[in-house]
C-alpha cells in the first residue's frame, strides 16, 4: 500500500471525514522520483467540532505518528469543520521549496 492510500485510510476510519484531499508535493522537493515523503492533507471532519486547531493537529499527527516516524518527512495540516471548510475557497497553496537552502 502506498503512503498516500494509508494516509488516506487511516483517516477515514479515524475521523469520517465530509472532505478530505491528501496530495502528494514530493515532487515539488529535492527526493528521488517516486517518493513519498512530503504531504499536504486537508481535511473537513465534524470531529474537529468544538476544538482549537493545535487539538486538530494534534490529533491527526497522533493518527499518523507510525508513518511520521518513517517515511513521512513533511506534512501540511490544513484542518476544518464542516462549517469552516463550507465557508472557504479551498485550502491554501503550499509555498515553494527552497531546496533546504532557506532562500527562495
Amino acid at each position: 500500500m502506498s503512503v498516500e492510500s494509508s494516509i488516506r485510510g487511516k483517516l477515514t476510519d479515524a475521523l469520517d471525514p465530509e472532505y478530505l484531499e491528501v496530495v502528494n508535493e514530493s515532487s515539488n522537493h529535492r527526493v528521488p522520483p517516486g517518493a513519498e515523503s512530503h504531504f499536504k492533507v486537508t481535511i473537513a471532519s465534524p470531529m474537529f467540532e468544538g476544538e482549537r486547531l493545535l487539538a486538530r493537529h494534534r490529533r491527526v499527527n497522533a493518527l499518523l505518528a507510525d508513518l511520521l516516524a518513517g517515511p513521512v518527512h513533511a506534512l501540511a495540516l490544513h484542518t476544518y469543520t464542516p462549517a469552516e471548510w463550507a465557508a472557504r475557497a479551498g485550502a491554501p497553496q503550499s509555498p515553494p521549496c527552497a531546496g533546504g537552502s532557506k532562500t527562495a
